[in-house]
């Protein structure tokens, strides 16, 4: 295994935006280590996630960076390919008062254009050996989230009443469709499950 920072192999020319962005952010991205997914904050990824909560830059503008309706990151037009910028920019994003959201490094900030909701969950299973049963939900970007009393079900109209999932930094994770119906298929008659001893309907609200 490798010790590379995430940022170390993305180019650093000052006309490369996003490589500018990786390399203000990479030193102080760590590798990943054990953890278990109940502990906080929360890590939107699998690597413990830089402190975003401390950095106050100027805001440095639009560069194209967005995040379409199916959680697909794209700048300047084009598709971010590549999973491990994807999820180290997702490392750094928040949501700010203004209702925008930003990447967010020491030294700069630049506004991301959500289309629905910036992160995806896309699977949801039973931890181990714990009770009361809790279930763990797997993010697009490979962050483990506990469906608890602290990250509990908001419908959303816009995605045929699938909910989504409130996290650290005002960020939210909606279920995509697959993950969504291996949830339903868990509901009781009632059409709620239960996480962590607490009740959750899958219903949407009247």
């Amino acid at each position: 295994m490798t010790n590379k920072k995430v940022g170390e192999s993305i180019p650093r020319a000052k006309s490369d935006a996003l490589g500018q962005l990786a390399a203000a952010v990479s030193d102080a991205v760590v590798k990943a280590e054990p953890r278990s997914p109940l502990a906080s904050p929360d890590w939107v990824t699998e690597r413990r996630p830089p402190p975003v909560e401390r950095w106050h830059p100027e805001h440095c503008g639009d560069i194209g960076m967005e995040i379409r309706e199916d959680g697909s990151w794209w700048h300047d037009g084009a598709p971010i390919r590549r999973s491990e910028l994807v999820q180290l920019f997702a490392s750094i994003l928040r949501l700010e008062d203004d209702g925008k959201y930003y990447l967010v490094t020491p030294v700069e900030k630049v506004v991301v254009n959500v289309a629905l909701h910036p992160l995806r969950v896309i699977d949801a299973e039973p931890l181990s050996g714990h009770l009361p049963e809790v279930l763990i939900l797997t993010l697009n970007t490979g962050g483990q989230i506990p469906l608890d009393r602290r990250h509990t079900l908001t419908p959303e109209p816009r995605a045929a009443d699938a909910a989504y999932i409130t996290l650290d930094n005002g960020l939210t994770a909606l279920f995509t469709r697959a993950a969504w119906y291996r949830l339903v298929n868990q509901a009781d008659d009632s059409g709620a499950i239960f996480s962590d001893g607490t009740r959750l309907s899958l219903l949407p609200t009247e």
